[in-house]
């Protein structure tokens, strides 16, 4: 790689934009190359942000040597597919979540990736936000005592969307779980690791999306209530509780800009304002990775994305919750 590393992005829709915007924010990184399979798109696309290259196939993409680094940002389905494409061409790949839509497909994705000798990762970008960082280091010193209690969850109303857009359409692995459920679980695992037991209990479109799904988490000293769903909005706000003290994080937490901490009756309000939309703490620990020569992130390790995947796919299993594409 040269003095910047030069990236390529992979379905433009608004997920892109934003990461595009993030990725000016970063010195070292330069965008090279953009790709759809509408070349009128991706034309539009590197217009706009001024990209020096469009390409109408992702094949193209792979196979311009110039880049670096592939971002995936298309519907979940086409993600372990395109991520192995990317890694047997050579490149590096982040990749938006969930990695794949199953443990098996997480799995071929790492199996590829170990087999080119080529970084790969999960873009849970909330793993790298700077109050999310933050909570887990202040969780794992004791400062609020063991923990006994997280609540997190995630909601908006999206049944007013085009059924057979990526949110709503069991065909593209739509629902509310896989799209925002994600990160109530994935805060759950962060702070408390595995559960030893799930309960969960889902509800359903007519057109066979899930749309709600409750989820309880047990371990041994602690229980983790979390939720996510299309029906209605929530908001959004993840409250960490210990015996000696509670971290509070504000609505739309999955992208937080800080948190209050209470103990001993007086709370204290922490500001930590994000750069930019907050991509730019995931795309910075990318090129962290890459200058140490490293295959993945210690923060977000290709087990983290495995062990994430299976709690999912254990939701999923409890719940019928089953695409048209898996038999």
């Amino acid at each position: 790689m040269g003095l910047k590393v030069r990236w390529g992005i992979i379905g433009l829709g608004n997920i892109a934009r934003n990461f595009v915007k993030d990725l000016a924010l970063v010195n070292e990184a330069q965008i090279y190359a953009v790709a759809s399979r509408d070349m009128v798109k991706a034309q539009a696309f590197s217009k706009e942000y001024q990209v020096p290259n469009a390409f109408g196939s992702y094949k193209e993409l792979f196979e311009c040597k110039e880049v670096d680094v592939v971002y995936i940002a298309t519907p979940h389905t086409l993600h372990s597919e395109l991520t192995i494409m990317a890694m047997d061409h050579g490149k590096h790949v982040l990749c938006e979540k969930p990695m794949g839509v199953n443990r098996v497909e997480v799995q071929k994705m790492i199996a590829a990736a170990q087999r080119n000798k080529v970084f790969l990762m999960e873009a849970l970008w909330s793993r790298f936000n700077p109050t999310i960082k933050r909570v887990k280091e202040l969780v794992d010193t004791g400062e609020i005592g063991s923990l006994a209690y997280l609540h997190a969850d995630f909601a908006f109303y999206a049944l007013d969307r085009d059924f057979e857009g990526r949110v709503l359409n069991p065909k593209l692995a739509g629902g509310s779980l896989l799209d925002i459920g994600i990160y109530p679980v994935f805060l759950s695992y962060l702070l408390l690791g595995k559960p030893d037991q799930i309960l969960s209990t889902s509800n359903f479109h007519a057109n066979g999306a899930e749309v709600q799904t409750s989820m309880i988490f047990k371990y041994p000293k602690a229980q983790a209530i979390l939720y996510s769903g299309f029906t209605s909005r929530s908001e959004m706000k993840a409250e960490i509780s210990g015996e000696k003290g509670t971290i509070y994080i504000p609505g739309r937490w999955h992208e937080a800009q800080g948190y209050t901490i209470g103990k001993n009756n007086e709370n204290e309000e922490i500001k930590l304002p994000t750069t930019g939309r907050g991509y730019y703490y995931e795309i910075n620990e990318v090129h962290t990775c890459l200058s140490q020569g490293k295959l993945e992130s210690a923060l977000w390790s290709h087990q983290n994305s495995l062990d994430l995947i299976t709690i999912l796919d254990t939701v999923r299993k409890q719940n019928g919750i089953v695409f048209p594409f898996e038999g």
